[in-house]
């Protein structure tokens, strides 16, 4: 993993290919197909194809089988996987080809390539009413589209805590009420310095930028508890796997992850209060092959049935909130975009972590060496 660890996700970390394993919670691709099938033959009919980049895996199995095939089967319009790690690379070594072979990517550091030209604006004249009010304004940009949201969040053992366990950060700080074992993520350092000035008592409006003195106020904070961190986890799967196996009773960890192991049965509780959030973005590439195409493509992927599709097959949100008419109930108290979660989440600002700095690195670059300096001490 690069020290891009900050952004949304990265596959190697959060392991995007987690999915969720009961079969009665996934959307038959047939109903999606059907309930889109007028809809799409009006507006977004076509034929040919629309080569699209994703992860792999697990991960593309699924959108594949509960988006793609829908797709497909409703606009005539076939879809290619191109599949690899992380796409920003291939994106500026075709650009610089001058030869574009994709005509859609999910993006996890968009922030880094936004204005540059290498990106078609998004045609929302294709989008259906449902698809615009239900995704809200801040996933809905010029040149790209949220597909869909990570958030690191406090979990705990509820066996651990059969009164009740922690309900925020503070209280994850709180050793006397809380003594029991913890964990917390080791690579990253943006949203553990957030997690620090939410425990010291910083509003959540406030956290963002993470300046110079934040960042002191932050590690200052860390001192207390870095003693008490049983382990420092690293891969996705880790935090829940020490959960499960009472290793913590309470750990910073990815909600994708723990909603899998929850939904296995695991006794896990997820605490939104404080999660920090970041998306994914899916960007059309100027120059592909197949444009209109992708474009279509954009606007069935944000409707709003098949966005509950995407959600339940990968098990990660689209940001789509009318998807929730579509969803299992017991499924809805566990993700970000529900109502009583949404407004807890703090979103990640990953503009100002990419922006350079006087001495010509970036905002997360100093905060990396800032937080390995201090992990070693």
């Amino acid at each position: 993993m690069t020290d891009r660890s900050f952004t949304s996700v990265s596959l190697r970390r959060v392991n995007r290919r987690s999915i969720l394993r009961s079969a009665a919670a996934l959307t038959s691709a047939s109903i999606v197909a059907k309930a889109n099938s007028a809809w799409a033959q009006e507006r977004l009919a076509g034929s040919g194809e629309v080569v699209v980049f994703s992860y792999g895996g697990s991960f593309t199995e699924n959108i594949r089988r509960y988006v793609y095939e829908p797709f497909t089967k409703v606009t005539g319009i076939k879809v290619v996987d191109v599949v690899g790690d992380t796409a920003e690379p291939q994106i500026k070594a075709m650009s610089r080809a001058g030869r574009i072979d994709w005509d859609v990517a999910y993006v996890d550091t968009f922030e880094q390539l936004r204005g540059t030209g290498i990106f078609e604006p998004i045609d929302y004249s294709l989008w259906d009413k449902e698809s615009i009010e239900g995704t809200p304004q801040h996933a809905r940009l010029e040149e790209a589209v949220s597909i869909f949201g990570v958030a690191l969040l406090l979990a705990y053992d509820e066996r651990a805590f059969p009164k009740g366990g922690p309900q925020n950060w503070a209280d994850f700080w709180d050793i006397k009420k809380f003594p029991q074992p913890r964990g917390f993520l080791g690579p990253q350092a943006a949203r553990n310095l957030e997690f620090a000035l939410l425990a010291d008592g910083v509003a959540k409006t406030d956290i963002w930028p993470l300046t110079d003195d934040k960042v002191d106020r932050a590690l200052k904070k860390l001192d207390e508890i870095k003693p008490h961190i049983a382990k420092w986890w690293s891969a996705g799967g880790e935090a829940p796997q020490l959960l499960i196996n009472r290793e913590y009773a309470m750990t910073s960890a990815y909600d994708g992850r723990i909603l899998a192991a929850i939904r296995q049965g695991a006794p896990i509780k997820m605490v939104w209060d404080g999660a920090a959030l970041g998306f994914v973005r899916a960007a059309v590439l100027k120059g592909g092959p197949n444009t209109a195409n992708a474009q279509k493509f954009i606007a069935f992927l944000n409707r709003a049935q098949v966005a509950a599709a995407f959600t339940q097959g990968t098990g990660y949100p689209a940001p789509n909130t009318n998807q929730l008419k579509y969803l299992p109930p017991d499924l809805i108290p566990l993700l970000s975009i529900a109502p009583e979660n949404a407004w807890k989440c703090i979103i990640t600002d990953n503009a100002w972590l990419l922006a350079k700095r006087p001495d010509g690195k970036t905002n997360n670059d100093h905060l990396q060496e800032r937080w390995l300096a201090w992990r070693a001490k």
